[in-house]
């Protein structure tokens, strides 16, 4: 587990890089819809929608990158962005399972840094009790 603590870091910063390159969903939101999802939309409200959620998206990757800069943040950071990462998790396989084979890498990915985050947290709090 110190191996996974002294690392963390490293961890947060690439993850963080790849969940931040969710901003071009401001940009392109049909492309990433397609990206993620492997479906389409028509509509304004969609197109909203996908823009609001892949700046939120984004803005997790921004506070990894930061966590990994600022170990006195780190742990804060690591929380809420693996609390973020659960939620797309879960909602994906309650409600998306017809979606799950295109976005497979995402919800893999996003199952590492979940645990990955919680060993992290229980080595730090091991770290603290001694």
């Amino acid at each position: 587990m110190d191996l996974i603590a002294r690392n963390f870091r490293w961890l947060m910063l690439i993850s963080g890089v790849l969940t931040a390159s969710m901003f071009y969903g401001l940009f392109a939101p049909q492309e990433a819809l397609e990206s993620m999802f492997g479906a389409s939309f028509n509509g304004q409200l969609e197109g909203l929608v996908i823009r609001s959620w892949s700046a939120l998206v984004g803005l997790i990757g921004v506070m990894l990158i930061y966590g990994a800069f600022s170990p006195q943040n780190r742990v804060c950071c690591a929380v809420f962005a693996a609390t973020s990462k659960a939620i797309f998790v879960v909602l994906v396989l309650l409600y998306g399972q017809q979606y799950l084979a295109t976005a497979a890498p995402a919800v893999v990915l996003d199952l590492l840094v979940i645990v990955f985050t919680l060993l992290f947290l229980l080595a730090t709090r091991r770290r603290a009790a001694l």
